[in-house]
Protein backbone atom coordinates (compact mmCIF):
# COMPACT_ATOMS: atom_id res chain seq x y z
CA UNK A 1 0.00 0.00 0.00
CA UNK A 2 1.41 3.40 -1.05
CA UNK A 3 0.85 6.44 1.02
CA UNK A 4 3.27 9.20 0.10
CA UNK A 5 4.26 9.47 -3.47
CA UNK A 6 8.00 10.83 -4.46
CA UNK A 7 8.52 14.55 -3.88
CA UNK A 8 7.34 16.83 -7.05
CA UNK A 9 10.47 18.16 -8.55
CA UNK A 10 9.81 21.64 -7.47
CA UNK A 11 9.60 20.50 -3.49
CA UNK A 12 12.79 20.52 -1.57
CA UNK A 13 13.78 16.85 -0.26
CA UNK A 14 13.93 18.24 3.14
CA UNK A 15 10.68 19.85 2.71
CA UNK A 16 9.17 16.72 1.61
CA UNK A 17 10.09 14.38 4.48
CA UNK A 18 9.56 17.72 6.82
CA UNK A 19 5.40 17.05 5.42
CA UNK A 20 5.74 12.97 5.77
CA UNK A 21 6.91 13.73 9.23
CA UNK A 22 4.11 15.88 10.11
CA UNK A 23 1.23 13.75 8.20
CA UNK A 24 2.63 10.98 10.39
CA UNK A 25 2.28 12.46 13.52
CA UNK A 26 -1.03 13.59 13.00
CA UNK A 27 -2.18 10.22 11.82
CA UNK A 28 -1.28 8.65 14.67
CA UNK A 29 -2.28 11.23 17.14
CA UNK A 30 -5.68 10.96 16.07
CA UNK A 31 -5.89 6.58 15.48
CA UNK A 32 -3.25 6.01 18.31
CA UNK A 33 -5.84 4.21 20.26
CA UNK A 34 -7.01 2.14 17.45
CA UNK A 35 -3.60 0.97 15.92
CA UNK A 36 -1.52 -1.43 18.34
CA UNK A 37 1.93 0.09 18.92
CA UNK A 38 3.35 -3.11 17.53
CA UNK A 39 1.74 -2.09 14.22
CA UNK A 40 3.64 1.41 14.61
CA UNK A 41 7.07 -0.78 15.57
CA UNK A 42 6.77 -2.29 12.17
CA UNK A 43 6.20 1.12 10.22
CA UNK A 44 2.30 0.97 9.55
CA UNK A 45 1.40 0.48 6.68
CA UNK A 46 3.72 -0.50 5.20
CA UNK A 47 5.75 -3.07 4.70
CA UNK A 48 8.98 -2.22 6.64
CA UNK A 49 10.83 -6.03 7.22
CA UNK A 50 13.76 -4.28 7.70
CA UNK A 51 14.01 -0.59 9.27
CA UNK A 52 15.38 2.25 8.63
CA UNK A 53 15.57 5.82 9.90
CA UNK A 54 12.87 7.20 11.28
CA UNK A 55 10.84 10.23 11.01
CA UNK A 56 8.56 11.92 13.63
CA UNK A 57 8.55 8.33 15.53
CA UNK A 58 7.74 6.15 12.17
CA UNK A 59 9.91 4.08 10.88
CA UNK A 60 11.04 4.61 7.12
CA UNK A 61 11.65 2.10 5.07
CA UNK A 62 15.27 0.76 4.80
CA UNK A 63 15.97 1.64 0.93
CA UNK A 64 14.90 4.99 1.04
CA UNK A 65 14.16 6.75 -2.38
CA UNK A 66 16.81 7.94 -4.23
CA UNK A 67 18.34 10.96 -2.71
CA UNK A 68 15.72 10.48 0.21
CA UNK A 69 16.99 12.23 3.45
CA UNK A 70 20.11 10.86 5.13
CA UNK A 71 20.16 9.18 8.70
CA UNK A 72 21.30 11.80 11.32
CA UNK A 73 23.60 10.15 13.81
CA UNK A 74 24.19 11.54 17.69
CA UNK A 75 27.74 11.41 19.39
CA UNK A 76 27.41 11.53 23.05
CA UNK A 77 30.88 11.36 24.62
CA UNK A 78 33.49 13.19 22.86
CA UNK A 79 37.13 12.34 24.86
CA UNK A 80 40.39 10.39 23.43
CA UNK A 81 38.29 8.52 21.23
CA UNK A 82 34.57 10.04 20.92
CA UNK A 83 36.02 13.01 18.62
CA UNK A 84 38.26 10.86 16.21
CA UNK A 85 35.04 8.83 15.72
CA UNK A 86 33.08 11.70 15.30
CA UNK A 87 34.83 13.85 12.26
CA UNK A 88 35.03 10.17 10.67
CA UNK A 89 31.51 10.70 10.29
CA UNK A 90 31.11 14.09 9.65
CA UNK A 91 34.05 13.46 6.96
CA UNK A 92 31.65 10.40 5.63
CA UNK A 93 29.41 12.87 5.14
CA UNK A 94 26.82 12.05 7.90
CA UNK A 95 25.11 14.97 10.08
CA UNK A 96 26.17 14.52 13.43
CA UNK A 97 24.60 15.99 16.49
CA UNK A 98 27.17 16.13 19.58
CA UNK A 99 26.86 16.39 23.42
CA UNK A 100 29.66 16.23 25.96
CA UNK A 101 29.59 17.49 29.86
CA UNK A 102 32.21 19.50 29.24
CA UNK A 103 31.55 22.28 26.34
CA UNK A 104 35.42 22.62 24.81
CA UNK A 105 35.20 19.41 22.17
CA UNK A 106 31.40 20.27 21.62
CA UNK A 107 32.18 23.30 20.78
CA UNK A 108 35.37 22.42 18.55
CA UNK A 109 33.45 20.05 16.25
CA UNK A 110 30.63 22.48 16.15
CA UNK A 111 33.02 24.53 14.03
CA UNK A 112 33.84 21.61 12.30
CA UNK A 113 29.87 21.24 11.03
CA UNK A 114 28.49 18.55 13.69
CA UNK A 115 25.33 20.18 15.46
CA UNK A 116 25.81 20.63 19.28
CA UNK A 117 23.46 19.97 21.83
CA UNK A 118 22.75 20.33 25.44
CA UNK A 119 22.18 16.94 26.59
CA UNK A 120 21.30 13.44 25.71
CA UNK A 121 17.45 13.60 25.42
CA UNK A 122 18.23 16.77 22.74
CA UNK A 123 20.70 14.22 20.79
CA UNK A 124 18.01 11.75 20.69
CA UNK A 125 14.89 13.89 19.60
CA UNK A 126 16.98 15.06 16.59
CA UNK A 127 18.49 11.62 15.20
CA UNK A 128 17.99 7.99 14.22
CA UNK A 129 21.32 6.24 15.44
CA UNK A 130 22.61 7.33 18.58
CA UNK A 131 26.40 6.69 19.71
CA UNK A 132 27.95 6.93 22.77
CA UNK A 133 31.63 6.41 24.05
CA UNK A 134 31.94 6.96 27.54
CA UNK A 135 34.52 5.82 30.50
CA UNK A 136 32.70 4.07 33.00
CA UNK A 137 29.37 1.91 33.44
CA UNK A 138 27.44 4.16 35.86
CA UNK A 139 28.34 6.84 33.14
CA UNK A 140 26.91 5.21 30.35
CA UNK A 141 23.91 4.12 32.40
CA UNK A 142 23.30 7.46 32.88
CA UNK A 143 23.39 8.79 29.68
CA UNK A 144 21.04 6.94 28.45
CA UNK A 145 18.36 6.28 31.42
CA UNK A 146 19.26 9.34 33.86
CA UNK A 147 17.19 12.39 34.14
CA UNK A 148 17.66 13.86 30.02
CA UNK A 149 18.64 10.82 29.44
CA UNK A 150 18.61 9.10 25.55
CA UNK A 151 15.68 6.78 26.68
CA UNK A 152 13.70 10.31 27.69
CA UNK A 153 13.37 10.86 23.73
CA UNK A 154 11.65 7.52 23.30
CA UNK A 155 12.26 7.39 19.38
CA UNK A 156 10.19 4.38 18.00
CA UNK A 157 12.92 2.73 15.85
CA UNK A 158 15.55 4.36 16.85
CA UNK A 159 18.98 2.80 17.14
CA UNK A 160 21.51 3.16 20.44
CA UNK A 161 25.18 1.92 19.75
CA UNK A 162 27.32 1.95 23.06
CA UNK A 163 31.11 1.37 22.28
CA UNK A 164 32.58 1.86 25.96
CA UNK A 165 33.89 -0.99 27.61
CA UNK A 166 31.79 -1.65 30.50
CA UNK A 167 30.66 -4.83 31.82
CA UNK A 168 27.70 -7.19 29.99
CA UNK A 169 24.96 -6.40 32.66
CA UNK A 170 25.14 -2.86 32.02
CA UNK A 171 25.04 -3.91 28.33
CA UNK A 172 21.58 -6.46 28.59
CA UNK A 173 20.19 -3.85 30.83
CA UNK A 174 20.41 -0.99 28.06
CA UNK A 175 19.24 -3.72 25.91
CA UNK A 176 16.06 -4.38 27.29
CA UNK A 177 15.92 -0.36 28.40
CA UNK A 178 15.65 0.14 24.49
CA UNK A 179 12.93 -2.65 24.32
CA UNK A 180 10.98 -0.78 26.12
CA UNK A 181 10.51 2.51 24.42
CA UNK A 182 10.69 0.64 20.76
CA UNK A 183 14.00 1.16 20.03
CA UNK A 184 16.89 -1.14 19.13
CA UNK A 185 20.32 -1.51 21.45
CA UNK A 186 23.89 -2.95 20.01
CA UNK A 187 27.10 -3.16 22.89
CA UNK A 188 29.99 -2.07 19.78
CA UNK A 189 33.09 -1.42 22.05
CA UNK A 190 36.23 -0.73 19.88
CA UNK A 191 39.44 -1.67 19.69
CA UNK A 192 42.63 0.37 18.54
CA UNK A 193 42.98 2.97 20.45
CA UNK A 194 43.32 6.97 19.47
CA UNK A 195 45.20 6.04 16.68
CA UNK A 196 43.09 3.43 15.12
CA UNK A 197 39.62 6.36 16.26
CA UNK A 198 41.73 8.81 13.76
CA UNK A 199 42.45 6.33 11.31
CA UNK A 200 39.04 4.55 10.76
CA UNK A 201 40.50 1.39 11.48
CA UNK A 202 38.77 0.16 14.26
CA UNK A 203 38.09 -3.21 15.40
CA UNK A 204 34.19 -3.15 16.39
CA UNK A 205 32.84 -6.42 18.46
CA UNK A 206 29.10 -6.61 18.53
CA UNK A 207 26.33 -7.58 20.27
CA UNK A 208 22.79 -7.48 19.82
CA UNK A 209 20.30 -8.40 17.30
CA UNK A 210 21.10 -9.28 13.88
CA UNK A 211 19.22 -7.33 11.83
CA UNK A 212 19.89 -4.02 14.36
CA UNK A 213 23.41 -4.89 13.41
CA UNK A 214 22.81 -5.14 9.55
CA UNK A 215 21.39 -1.90 10.24
CA UNK A 216 24.52 -0.11 11.81
CA UNK A 217 27.08 -1.73 9.52
CA UNK A 218 27.53 1.23 7.22
CA UNK A 219 28.07 3.20 9.96
CA UNK A 220 30.60 0.95 11.61
CA UNK A 221 32.19 0.81 8.48
CA UNK A 222 33.27 4.85 8.38
CA UNK A 223 34.71 4.04 11.35
CA UNK A 224 36.66 0.69 11.61
CA UNK A 225 38.17 -1.77 9.37
CA UNK A 226 37.51 -4.83 11.66
CA UNK A 227 33.66 -5.30 12.15
CA UNK A 228 32.54 -8.39 14.04
CA UNK A 229 28.73 -9.62 15.21
CA UNK A 230 29.95 -11.56 18.40
CA UNK A 231 26.35 -12.95 18.76
CA UNK A 232 23.12 -11.82 21.57
CA UNK A 233 23.28 -8.70 23.51
CA UNK A 234 26.24 -8.34 25.57
CA UNK A 235 28.61 -10.70 23.55
CA UNK A 236 30.52 -7.56 22.21
CA UNK A 237 31.64 -6.37 25.33
CA UNK A 238 32.49 -10.02 26.96
CA UNK A 239 34.76 -10.09 24.14
CA UNK A 240 35.98 -6.49 24.49
CA UNK A 241 36.48 -7.78 28.06
CA UNK A 242 38.72 -10.85 26.54
CA UNK A 243 40.79 -8.28 24.61
CA UNK A 244 41.67 -6.16 27.62
CA UNK A 245 42.36 -9.40 29.81
CA UNK A 246 44.87 -10.04 27.37
CA UNK A 247 46.42 -6.49 27.13
CA UNK A 248 46.48 -6.26 30.67
CA UNK A 249 48.69 -9.18 31.16
CA UNK A 250 50.90 -8.30 27.69
CA UNK A 251 51.41 -5.01 28.54
CA UNK A 252 52.55 -6.15 32.21
CA UNK A 253 54.78 -9.11 30.56
CA UNK A 254 56.27 -6.48 28.03
CA UNK A 255 57.48 -4.01 30.88
CA UNK A 256 58.53 -6.79 32.85
CA UNK A 257 60.54 -8.18 30.33
CA UNK A 258 62.36 -5.04 28.97
CA UNK A 259 63.41 -4.19 32.54
CA UNK A 260 64.74 -7.80 32.53
CA UNK A 261 67.01 -7.57 29.50
CA UNK A 262 68.17 -4.15 30.40
CA UNK A 263 69.00 -5.09 33.87
CA UNK A 264 70.88 -8.71 32.72
CA UNK A 265 73.81 -6.28 30.19
CA UNK A 266 71.01 -6.33 26.76
CA UNK A 267 70.48 -3.13 24.95
CA UNK A 268 66.78 -3.27 25.38
CA UNK A 269 66.62 -1.94 21.47
CA UNK A 270 68.62 -4.93 20.40
CA UNK A 271 66.13 -6.84 22.22
CA UNK A 272 62.86 -5.36 20.63
CA UNK A 273 64.50 -5.95 17.34
CA UNK A 274 64.87 -9.44 17.77
CA UNK A 275 61.83 -10.19 19.48
CA UNK A 276 58.87 -8.55 17.35
CA UNK A 277 60.08 -11.43 14.77
CA UNK A 278 60.17 -14.31 16.90
CA UNK A 279 57.43 -16.44 18.86
CA UNK A 280 57.51 -14.00 21.81
CA UNK A 281 56.31 -10.85 20.03
CA UNK A 282 53.15 -9.43 20.69
CA UNK A 283 51.04 -6.08 19.61
CA UNK A 284 51.51 -4.92 23.00
CA UNK A 285 55.45 -5.21 22.30
CA UNK A 286 55.10 -3.69 19.14
CA UNK A 287 53.27 -0.94 20.02
CA UNK A 288 54.64 0.18 23.64
CA UNK A 289 58.07 -0.78 23.35
CA UNK A 290 59.02 2.18 21.15
CA UNK A 291 57.05 4.62 23.72
CA UNK A 292 59.39 2.88 26.35
CA UNK A 293 62.44 3.08 24.34
CA UNK A 294 61.97 7.18 23.45
CA UNK A 295 60.58 7.86 27.25
CA UNK A 296 56.83 8.41 25.70
CA UNK A 297 54.43 8.33 28.21
CA UNK A 298 51.70 10.53 27.06
CA UNK A 299 48.21 9.06 27.92
CA UNK A 300 46.73 7.53 24.56
CA UNK A 301 45.42 4.61 27.00
CA UNK A 302 46.02 5.38 30.24
CA UNK A 303 47.20 3.41 33.51
CA UNK A 304 43.61 3.76 35.40
CA UNK A 305 41.69 2.96 32.07
CA UNK A 306 43.15 -0.35 32.54
CA UNK A 307 42.82 -0.62 36.16
CA UNK A 308 38.72 -0.41 35.35
CA UNK A 309 38.75 -2.75 32.20
CA UNK A 310 40.75 -4.96 34.47
CA UNK A 311 38.35 -4.32 37.60
CA UNK A 312 35.19 -5.23 35.13
CA UNK A 313 37.00 -8.63 34.47
CA UNK A 314 37.32 -9.66 37.71
CA UNK A 315 34.08 -8.84 38.40
CA UNK A 316 32.77 -10.72 36.15
CA UNK A 317 35.66 -13.89 36.72
CA UNK A 318 34.21 -14.29 40.19
CA UNK A 319 30.27 -14.10 39.53
CA UNK A 320 31.21 -16.88 36.85
CA UNK A 321 33.37 -18.59 39.13
CA UNK A 322 36.44 -18.71 37.23
CA UNK A 323 39.72 -18.11 38.09
CA UNK A 324 41.88 -15.23 36.35
CA UNK A 325 45.58 -15.85 37.83
CA UNK A 326 47.19 -14.13 35.53
CA UNK A 327 44.63 -11.42 34.99
CA UNK A 328 44.84 -11.49 38.73
CA UNK A 329 48.73 -10.39 39.03
CA UNK A 330 48.39 -8.28 35.67
CA UNK A 331 45.57 -6.21 37.54
CA UNK A 332 47.97 -5.57 40.79
CA UNK A 333 50.98 -4.52 38.84
CA UNK A 334 48.80 -1.89 37.22
CA UNK A 335 46.90 -0.69 40.34
CA UNK A 336 50.11 -0.26 41.68
CA UNK A 337 51.26 2.26 38.97
CA UNK A 338 47.88 3.93 39.15
CA UNK A 339 48.92 3.85 43.10
CA UNK A 340 52.11 6.05 42.25
CA UNK A 341 50.67 8.71 40.63
CA UNK A 342 50.93 7.26 37.02
CA UNK A 343 47.08 6.78 36.43
CA UNK A 344 46.97 9.29 33.76
CA UNK A 345 50.25 8.28 32.17
CA UNK A 346 49.81 5.61 29.21
CA UNK A 347 49.80 2.00 30.07
CA UNK A 348 53.80 1.77 29.09
CA UNK A 349 54.79 3.88 31.84
CA UNK A 350 53.82 0.40 33.76
CA UNK A 351 57.97 -0.15 33.38
CA UNK A 352 58.44 2.97 35.94
CA UNK A 353 57.51 1.16 38.85
CA UNK A 354 59.75 -2.08 38.13
CA UNK A 355 62.88 -0.05 37.21
CA UNK A 356 63.00 1.53 40.33
CA UNK A 357 62.83 -1.56 42.07
CA UNK A 358 65.66 -3.06 39.56
CA UNK A 359 67.80 0.12 39.38
CA UNK A 360 67.99 0.12 35.83
CA UNK A 361 66.51 2.34 32.85
CA UNK A 362 65.03 0.71 29.89
CA UNK A 363 66.41 3.03 26.61
CA UNK A 364 68.52 2.40 23.33
CA UNK A 365 72.26 1.61 24.18
CA UNK A 366 71.21 1.18 28.02
CA UNK A 367 72.65 -2.03 30.17
CA UNK A 368 72.33 -3.03 33.20
CA UNK A 369 74.98 -4.92 35.90
CA UNK A 370 74.64 -7.82 33.81
CA UNK A 371 74.20 -11.41 35.18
Amino acid sequence: MKIFGPPRASVSLGAYWRGVGRVASRIRSRFASFIPTSLWAEGFPVDFSESGPVASGIILPKSLPQGGRPVRIGFIGLGKMGRPMTRNLLKAGYEVVVYNRSRAPVEELAAEGAIPAESPVEVARQVDIVITSLPDPPTVRQAYLGPQGVAEARRVGQLWVDTSTVDPETSRALYEAARAVGAAFLDAPVSGGPPGAEAATLTIMVGGDREAFERARPVFEKLGKNIHYCGPSGSGTIVKLVNQLLVGINMAGVAEALVFAAKAGVDPEVAFEVIKTSYGSSMMWTRSTPLILRRDFAPRTPVGLLCKDLDLITRLATRISTRLLMGAQAEQVFQEAKALGLGDQDMAALVLPLERVASVEVKPGGAGSGA
